[in-house]
């Protein structure tokens, strides 16, 4: 039997009560070495496995897997955010090779973000807050239309 749209017992339990989350995140990269070299020694994510077309790369609790190929990245606003502190973010536009990187767009929101491109042009931010700070600061500045869910 295949449930309707209108039967709410398909939608009992979200997934987040299940606690299931993220899995990981796959990138199109063109070039595996530069690849590393942005994600790893700029960004501090970790090099966990390397094989001739990809790599397993880990950031806190992000798995990052970077697979070799023709990379098409989003021309619109869709974009990959990591967690960082701000210290690390300000450490990371200190760093020489930080120079070299393109940043898409100037933070104008809740947190401390920065905006960047990988090699491949994917989008990136760096995001200092979370979704609870987030929230907290759309109760003092709502967006247009907004209308709370819940």
């Amino acid at each position: 039997m295949v449930a309707s749209l209108d039967d709410s017992s398909v939608f009992q339990s979200s997934y987040a009560e299940q606690g299931k989350g993220l899995n990981h995140l796959t990138l199109s990269v063109t070039n595996l070495d530069s690849s590393l070299e942005f994600y790893c020694h700029l960004l501090g994510f970790k090099a966990e496995v390397r094989w001739n077309t990809g790599a397993y790369l880990s950031y806190g609790n992000c798995w990052l897997c970077l697979s070799l190929g023709e990379a098409k990245p989003s021309r619109d606003y869709t974009h990959f955010a990591f967690s960082f502190d701000s210290s690390a973010i300000s450490r990371i536009q200190q760093k020489n090779a930080f120079q070299a990187v393109k940043q898409w767009q100037v933070n104008s929101s809740e947190g401390d973000s920065l905006y960047i491109e990988d090699p491949d042009g994917h989008k990136l931010e760096l995001h200092s807050g979370s979704l609870a700070t987030r929230l907290k600061s759309l109760k003092a500045k709502p967006y247009d239309g907004l209308e709370w869910l819940n």
